[in-house]
């Protein structure tokens, strides 16, 4: 079980695929992890059979890493740092960066503050309210403490994240913390800034938590966006035309990460800038 230290913390997280591969971080949602949100989806099959190196971590709090009961380790920017992290574990100076909900928002924050090291972004799951930040923690903290699971001054769409955190076999006490301090808003000049670099943004066409792109798109006048019909926060995940849009997408950016069009390895590995 590949784990690393990350200031202090123990981080658990996976690879699959081809070493020469450019290399491709996935970051999953809240109350997720990894083999959740990525393996049992489909996504790692698919980008390993497009040629990919996939690293898909564990966030603080979640997964097999290590569980952590205070909200101060959570914000977004900060799990944006065991990103980067990781890229050092791993000696891997560039890599494409995808999250999806609250992995969308840390892949945001992690752009921002190291924008030299992704060959391109996805954001999925996670338009509008970005910017606008999710309503709803306090809520869903109280679901995630609650001594009855089933307590009807709880709103129901609250205690579904309860039920899917005991699903995933989570620590509701760390869950707790984490969606009290890991939905940190983006600035929209800090939003416009994300414009520099090769953007696709994927959303649901009924997904509420992710909310509107619009507003988002209006900050980006060069990214890409991919509207996924019929489908909400839950079921777009592992749409077959998401898996199709992001693999397309990097493809069509993989010279950015020391990979030809054709996906075969450049003279310089994005996992040996030095080499």
């Amino acid at each position: 079980m590949p784990t690393f230290n990350s200031a202090g913390v123990c981080i658990h997280y996976e690879t699959f695929g081809p070493e020469d591969g450019a290399p491709v971080l996935l970051l999953h949602g809240f109350a997720s992890n990894a083999r959740v949100n990525w393996v049992s989806t489909g996504w790692t099959d698919h980008l390993v059979q497009a040629g990919f190196l996939v690293i898909a971590p564990d966030f603080p709090g979640h997964g097999r890493s290590e569980k952590l009961h205070t909200r101060e380790r959570y914000p977004a920017p900060a799990l944006a740092e065991d990103v980067a992290r990781l890229m050092d574990h791993l000696s891997i100076e560039r890599a494409f960066v995808m999250g999806y909900s609250m992995g969308a928002r840390v892949a945001a924050f992690f752009a921002l503050a190291h924008a030299e090291r992704v060959c391109a972004l996805v954001l999925s799951g996670m338009a509008g309210n970005l910017i606008h930040g999710v309503g709803g923690s306090e809520e869903i903290a109280r679901a995630l403490l609650a001594n009855d699971a089933n307590d009807p001054s709880i709103p129901a769409w609250a205690r579904g994240f309860r039920q899917f955190a005991e699903r995933t076999g989570s620590d509701l006490v760390a869950l707790a913390a984490c969606i009290s301090a890991s939905r940190t808003p983006l600035e929209p000049e800090a939003a416009r800034r994300l414009d520099s670099l090769p953007l696709l943004v994927v959303v649901g066409e009924k997904d509420g938590i992710a909310g509107d792109p619009a507003p988002l798109m209006a900050l980006l006048p060069h990214a890409e966006l991919v509207v996924l019909e019929g489908r909400d926060h839950m079921n777009a995940v592992g749409d077959p035309a998401h898996k199709r849009a992001v693999a397309t997408f990097l493809h069509r950016h993989a010279e950015r990460c020391g990979r030809r069009r054709d996906g075969g390895p450049d003279r310089e590995d994005a996992r040996h800038p030095g080499r």
